[in-house]
């Protein structure tokens, strides 16, 4: 079947056809870290929804430039443009040059990244590597008459703006109130509208990270450096911009504004969003002390959680809920997560090992054809559908049923067609590793250590020493495996 994907657009509020602008290339932007904090669970979730659309795009056959920054500069402590910036903030407190806590973070950032599995963009710019972009689209936004200048500072000018085009079609906030609103606060700073915001501060005294520019020794507003990365590597107009939801407003709505006054074009065709995470029913805090790092739920060192979590559960876990749906992390929701993952990857492990004898003689299951063709149409409307990955499981459980089949002896794969079990093969060991990144965890030289266990277990079966086979057992339990008796032989699998 030809495959059609259907993403959910943010500015059009539908889903539509995904229809690239220069096919088969596909250009897409994703606002990356701040790095002046530990990666938290939402970064995780947020950039795994992406990691997947990257990786089926790429599954589909596009070309894909993914290109996610590192903001190394301009994000303040107050977010009304004043106050420190928050890296020079804590480089202060630990007598560190700005750029150490930079590597710090981002090494951080790109550790977790790797233990989720999620593969590393096209590119990685950072803020602090295009300063002289960001001086030119200022300067190119004051000719315009869209920006002005006061005491060393550029502001963005959102009314002018918005009497051109239209500021708030995003995020669908009603301007002519808010900026109504922001008349009565006129005069309590520089801006000439609250509703303004910053290209570029002139530093104070006490500010650290600051860089020469026509009007002041400053450094750039927060919201610039994403139109102007997109706009250097992608072009005035691409395909796909997202991020997390808490990102759609203001920063999203005001790089549209920027990239559309600067270049007369709105910059972005399809805008994706990824929804925030709860733990345990509750929005995730630092002040209500559920706030999860990575690492602490890799050890399982933080008080909400019963035991370790691995990697590759809490992927499986982020790939049960839908990208635009609240995901709450519980206890008991990653036990399932863990539980379901190892049967996935029983079922992979048997796929990988599954052979077809052409020479075979057997008349074929017709039935079982048709099933099979059907759970693979199946898993690609569900991945078509806006990325729907819940589906996409589903299906994959289900075909791991017919897996099974064939591993236990019900069903020969000789009884369908070479086509369907090649298929069959192929949807489930791509789509399982390739499309939603999930691999087998086990430490090295796993299978020589436990051939040699099972083998000992054989012994002691055999010579009916049933309290070692007890003890066996139960070894190999603790460490997520059980033993299978079968007809003819004895393996083991992950235990479900």
């Amino acid at each position: 079947m030809q495959q059609k994907l259907r993403l959910y657009n943010t500015l059009s509020r539908e889903k539509v056809v995904f229809e690239p602008i220069n096919p088969p290339f596909v250009g897409m932007y994703v606002c990356g870290p701040t790095v002046y904090n530990n990666v938290h669970l939402g970064n995780v979730r947020t950039f795994t929804s992406f990691d997947i659309l990257f990786r089926y795009l790429k599954h589909l056959g596009y070309k894909v430039r993914y290109v996610r920054n590192i903001t190394d500069v301009g994000h303040l402590v107050n977010d009304a443009d004043d106050g420190e910036d928050k890296i020079g903030k804590i480089a202060k407190l630990e007598n560190l040059e700005p750029m150490e806590i930079v590597q710090r973070y981002t090494t951080d950032f790109h550790d977790v990244m790797a233990r989720i599995n999620n593969l590393p963009p096209s590119i990685e710019p950072t803020a602090t590597g295009h300063l002289l972009e960001q001086i030119s689209m200022i300067k190119e936004l004051l000719v315009k008459g869209m920006a002005y200048e006061v005491n060393g500072s550029v502001y963005f000018s959102v009314r002018k703006y918005n009497d051109q085009y239209k500021y708030g079609e995003l995020s669908g906030r009603n301007i002519d109130e808010l900026l109504a609103g922001s008349r009565d606060l006129d005069g309590q700073d520089e801006k000439q509208e609250s509703f303004d915001f910053a290209l570029w501060k002139r530093a104070t005294g006490g500010h650290i990270m600051r860089w020469d520019s026509p009007w002041s020794t400053g450094f750039p507003g927060w919201h610039l450096e994403c139109s102007v990365m997109s706009h250097k590597y992608l072009g005035k107009t691409f395909d796909i911009h997202g991020g997390g939801l808490d990102l759609k407003f203001p920063h999203h709505e005001c790089e549209i504004a920027q990239g559309t006054a600067a270049n007369g074009v709105h910059p972005v065709k399809y805008w994706l969003h990824a929804n925030m995470l709860t733990i345990n029913g509750q929005k995730m805090s630092k002040s209500l002390g559920n706030s999860i790092l990575p690492d602490e739920l890799f050890t399982g060192n933080h008080e909400l959680l019963d035991q370790a979590y691995s990697p590759m559960t809490l992927r499986f876990a982020m790939l049960q809920a839908h990208y635009r749906s609240t995901m709450d992390i519980s206890n008991d929701a990653l036990k399932a997560a863990s539980k379901a993952y190892r049967k996935l990857m029983n079922g992979l492990r048997i796929a990988k090992d599954l052979k077809y004898d052409e020479s075979a003689t057997v008349d074929k299951n017709e039935k079982a054809i048709s099933q099979i063709n059907s759970i693979v149409d199946s898993i690609y409307r569900g991945l078509n559908d806006d990325l729907n990955t819940a589906v996409a499981i589903a299906g994959l459980f289900n075909m791991q049923k017919k897996l099974n089949s064939i591993h236990l002896g019900q069903l020969q794969p000789e009884s369908l067609d070479k086509d369907t079990f090649d298929r069959m093969i192929s949807t489930f060991t791509t789509i399982s590793h390739d499309v939603l990144g999930l691999v087998e965890e086990k430490p090295q030289n796993l299978e020589n250590a436990i051939d040699i266990v099972l083998e000992d277990y054989k012994t002691a079966k055999q010579a009916k020493d049933y309290d070692k086979v007890d003890v066996i057992r139960a070894k190999l339990k603790e460490m997520g495996l059980s033993v299978k008796d079968m007809k003819d032989r004895i393996e083991w699998a992950y235990e479900e």
